[in-house]
C-alpha cells in the first residue's frame, strides 16, 4: 500500500506546463520523500555517482561485472541485484523512480531510453549516448515522458563556468572567433583508461568468469573478447567508446559551448598524423577543428581540439611559458580567457597587476550558484523541488552532438561537411552511416523518436 499510494502521488502531480512534479514543503524532508534508486554500472564511475546519495534508497544494483560490483555489492548485501538491466526493469518497474546509468557509451542509450519509457528520472555519464541518432531521440524522449534528466558533466555545477558566462557576456573578452582546447598524453597500458591490444585486430582471450561478455557487448555487434576491451580502455575503441575527444569535450568545451552558444558545427577536419582508421582504435596524437556559423550578432567560430601531448601555440601577450596538461582558451579581441580541463578556477591572461585589480573588481554575478556539490546531487534536488539541472537532455544532447561531429572527423581522419537540421554527413555517406548505427537483434529502442 506504501508503495501504490507513493506511485500515485508522483503521478498525480505532474504538472502541465513542465511534467515535473511538486512535493509540499511538509514532505521534503520526510521518510517517504527518499527516492528509489537503481543503479546501472556499479563499480568505477558508478560507485563515485551513486556514492553521492546515501539519503536516498539503493533498490537495485546491475552490473555485468561481479569483480568491479563487487564493493558496491558488499556495502548493500540485501538490494536486489541483476546482470541484465531490461531484467531489472522488467521485476522491479513499479518499484524504482530513478535510475543513474554509468556503463560504457555504448549502452548508455538502451539504458536510458527504457528507463524514461517506464516514467523514471534518469542520469547518465558523459558523454550522453554514441551516436547522433540516439542523441536526438533521448533529448526527444526527455521531454515527450516529462522525466528530470542530467548527464554527468560535472563543470557545468561550478562556479567556474558560471564566471566564463558571465564574463563573456558582460564585454570582458569582446568577440570570441577562435577556441583551443586539449588533453594530454596518451599512457597506454593495461588497467589504464587507454590500452593497446598487442595485435590489430586484438587476439581472442578468454572471458573472465566474473564478466558477462554478451551482456556487456549489449547492442554493439559482437566481436570476441579481448582484455584491451573491458573493463577500462574501451573508450579507445571506437565501437564502444568515443575516445578522448568524446571522453573530455563534455567538459572542457562545455564552457565555450554555452557561453558563446555555439550549436552544432557546420565542418570538422580530423588530422591524424597516423591513423587507425580501419582498426577503429585512437590515434597516438589528433586535431580536430570545428567550424560553427556566427549566431545572431556572434561571429563565426573556429574551435581547435589537441590529443596526445599537442596544444595551441602560446603567443608572448599571454605573458606564461607553457599550459597545463589540459585546458581551455577562449580568445577575444579585448581578451583572452584560460582555464583547466574542467571550467574551474578561469583567469585573464593579464599581467598579474591587472588581474589582481580585475578580482578586486569583478563583473556582476548574474547566474545562480547552488550546485558546486556536482551534478547528481543537483539532479536529486531537481526531481523532488521541480526544476531541470543544467545539463538536462535538452542541453546534453547538443553538446554531446558538437562533440561527437568532431569525433567522426577524428576517427576517420577526414573533413566532413555537416547539415545539423537534417542530421546529414553530406559528403561522405560512408561516414554519414555512423549518424545511426547498426546494433544486434533484441536492442532496438526508441524507434518511434
Amino acid at each position: 500500500m506504501h508503495h501504490l499510494s507513493r506511485r500515485s502521488f508522483i503521478k498525480s502531480t505532474v504538472t502541465a506546463s513542465t511534467g515535473l512534479f511538486l512535493i509540499p514543503d511538509f514532505l521534503k524532508n520526510a521518510p517517504s520523500n527518499r527516492l528509489n534508486v537503481a543503479v546501472i554500472g556499479v563499480g568505477g564511475r558508478g560507485q563515485a555517482n551513486w556514492g553521492k546519495i546515501p539519503r536516498e534508497n539503493i533498490v537495485a544494483l546491475c552490473d555485468v561485472d561481479d569483480k568491479r560490483a563487487a564493493a558496491g555489492y558488499k556495502m548493500y548485501p540485501n538490494t536486489r541485484k541483476f546482470k541484465d538491466f531490461r531484467v531489472m526493469f522488467d521485476q522491479m518497474t513499479k518499484e524504482i523512480d530513478a535510475v543513474i546509468i554509468s556503463t560504457p557509451d555504448h549502452t548508455h542509450f538502451a539504458a536510458t531510453m527504457i528507463a524514461m519509457e517506464l516514467g523514471m528520472h534518469v542520469y547518465v555519464e558523459k558523454p550522453l549516448a554514441h551516436n547522433v541518432w540516439q542523441l536526438r531521440a533521448l533529448k526527444k524522449a526527455a521531454k515527450h515522458y516529462k522525466i528530470v534528466s542530467q548527464m554527468g558533466n560535472q563543470g557545468h555545477t561550478t562556479n567556474g563556468i558560471r564566471l566564463i558566462k558571465e564574463w563573456y557576456d558582460q564585454g570582458i573578452l569582446g568577440e570570441v572567433r577562435e577556441v583551443h582546447a586539449w588533453h594530454g598524453v596518451f599512457n597506454f597500458a593495461p588497467g589504464n583508461y587507454f590500452t593497446k591490444p598487442e595485435t590489430f585486430p586484438p587476439s581472442v582471450d578468454p572471458v573472465p568468469d566474473y564478466l558477462d561478455w554478451n551482456l556487456w557487448l549489449g547492442p554493439a555487434l559482437f566481436k570476441p573478447f579481448n582484455s584491451a576491451y573491458a573493463p577500462k580502455s574501451w573508450r579507445g575503441f571506437y565501437d564502444f567508446g568515443n575516445g578522448q575527444f568524446g571522453d573530455w569535450a563534455c567538459h572542457t568545451i562545455d564552457a565555450p559551448f554555452w557561453a558563446l552558444n555555439l550549436g552544432i558545427p557546420h565542418s570538422a577536419q580530423g588530422d591524424v598524423a597516423n591513423p587507425r582508421t580501419e582498426h577503429s582504435f585512437i590515434a597516438d596524437q589528433s586535431i580536430t577543428t570545428l567550424k560553427f556559423n556566427a549566431r545572431g550578432n556572434k561571429p563565426p567560430v573556429t574551435l581547435k581540439w589537441y590529443e596526445g601531448g599537442l596544444q595551441p601555440e602560446i603567443k608572448p601577450k599571454w605573458g606564461i611559458d607553457m599550459f597545463d596538461r589540459s585546458g581551455m582558451i577562449m580568445i577575444g579581441d579585448k581578451n583572452t580567457l584560460l582555464t583547466g580541463g574542467r571550467p574551474n578556477n578561469p583567469r585573464l591572461l593579464v599581467s598579474n597587476e591587472e588581474w589582481e585589480a580585475f578580482q578586486k573588481n569583478p563583473p556582476e554575478k548574474t547566474i545562480p550558484r547552488v550546485y558546486e556539490e556536482g551534478p547528481v546531487q543537483e539532479w536529486i534536488d531537481a526531481i523532488k523541488n521541480n526544476f531541470l539541472p543544467g545539463s538536462h537532455f535538452g542541453y546534453a544532447a547538443e553538446l554531446t552532438e558538437m562533440a561527437l561531429i568532431g569525433v567522426l572527423a577524428q576517427r576517420f581522419a577526414s573533413k566532413i561537411e555537416y547539415e545539423a537540421d537534417k542530421m546529414k554527413i553530406t559528403n561522405r555517406p560512408d561516414i554519414d552511416a555512423y549518424i545511426k548505427e547498426p546494433i544486434r537483434e533484441g536492442w532496438s529502442y526508441g524507434e518511434n523518436f
